[in-house]
């Protein structure tokens, strides 16, 4: 399947080092190598993990030939900043570089020389709905900065349907497998914590780690309490705190955090939580909005990450419990309400309340239900089943 940041990483290679991040084996060493075959070839693939590339990569010990060398996994390296640097500096007319790893590329800030002004920093998802509709290169930017509007395709039930059963990462989507699926799952949460994590991390409960990862499956999409999972696990919220932290930028989950404004009294600390790989979910109602909340990230990192639009994801909440699940917001300024219900065709009514009192632009009723046309209903909002909704994303 050809990925839609492949182009995108190509021009940015024309001018600047480029890194890419994204959760493990969601396909960045996949997509690097393909691109770097059909646009820079020859290249040289260098992987930190291998002790012979490893020397390569200290001695800058490189073919003249190559036109691209591509660094997987460099950041396992204390001082990898300091190399790549010297690197671009000293060879950047001479090799285009691209830099790939499974843990955010910034997480080792300390003692690292300013890599300011040499790079563009790309994030891989898990394939999308619109990716896998091929519909990702109908997307127009300048019309979505223009107008600020989605525009929908022809819908495609069963892409949705395989979404929610096996995920949106290549190996189980592809393959649409239940025992690969299983076995998929285990595999790399067992390889996040005792390779990935065990290496850049110092963390003695590892175990106690891998409890967490099993427990925040069934926390998607509520408001999310340190101090409640803090009891569960019997550790210090500091201790607690630092392992969410981790366990985001390895890719494993993310939160999203209240949208705050004077024109509402919102909460302003309370996050949600939801995974990167939404068919661990159990729940289905609740995977269908983890699914749809990965969608609008993935939405929201691209525009900002390819064409510099300053989108933001969280979610609309105050302090007399009315609620909306999402809210995408440019400049901080709310452009696209988002509801995700299972079934309930009735319009929800926080989302006509927000809609109202911050003037938001757009709003959607995304339903798990196929087949349901975009209907604007008299108040502003539009009722649209998720398979059509998706197909406006990226």
């Amino acid at each position: 399947m050809k990925r839609d940041l492949a182009q995108h990483i190509f021009e940015d290679l024309k001018e600047k080092m480029v890194f890419l991040g994204g959760p493990r084996q969601v396909g960045k060493t996949t997509l690097a190598k393909q691109m770097s075959q059909e646009f820079f070839d020859p290249f040289e693939y260098l992987n930190w993990d291998i002790p012979g590339d490893q020397k390569r990569i200290l001695d800058f010990s490189f073919s003249p030939s190559s036109k691209l060398l591509l660094f997987d996994e460099i950041h396992k390296y204390k001082n990898w900043k300091n190399l790549i640097k010297g690197l671009y500096d000293g060879f950047g007319d001479q090799y285009r570089v691209l830099v790939t790893g499974s843990a955010r590329l910034d997480l080792y800030r300390k003692g690292g020389d300013s890599m300011l002004g040499r790079y563009h920093y790309h994030r891989l998802h898990p394939i999308s709905y619109a990716e896998a509709a091929g519909y990702s290169d109908q997307f127009s930017a300048v019309h979505f900065e223009t107008k600020g509007e989605l525009i929908f395709c022809e819908s495609k039930p069963q892409i949705l349907q395989d979404l929610m059963e096996f995920g949106g990462f290549p190996e189980p989507f592809l393959k649409k497998n239940k025992r690969t699926l299983r076995r998929w799952q285990n595999e790399r949460k067992i390889r996040l914590i005792r390779e990935d994590i065990r290496d850049a991390e110092s963390i003695r409960e590892l175990s106690l780690l891998q409890v967490l990862t099993n427990i925040l499956p069934e926390r998607v999409g509520t408001i999310f309490s340190l101090n409640s999972l803090r009891e569960d696990l019997k550790v210090a919220h500091r201790t607690l705190s630092k392992w969410i932290e981790i366990l985001e930028n390895f890719y494993y989950c993310y939160r999203i955090y209240p949208y705050n404004s004077s024109r509402i009294k919102s909460l302003k600390k309370e996050p949600k939580l939801y995974l990167w790989d939404y068919s661990e979910v159990p729940d289905e109602a609740e995977r269908f909005e983890n699914l749809i909340a990965s969608h609008l990230l993935k939405f929201v990192h691209h525009l900002y990450d390819t064409y510099g639009l300053r989108l933001d994801l969280c979610y609309l909440r105050d302090i007399d419990q009315r609620e909306v699940d999402f809210l995408i917001t440019l400049e901080n300024r709310p452009l696209i309400a988002v509801e995700v219900k299972w079934k309930n065709q009735r319009i929800s009514t926080p989302l006509k309340y927000f809609r109202a009192k911050l003037n938001i632009p757009y709003s959607y009723q995304v339903l798990r239900e196929d087949g349901i046309d975009l209907f604007k209903h008299k108040e502003g909002v539009h009722l649209i089943s998720a398979d059509r909704f998706l197909t406006g994303l990226v």
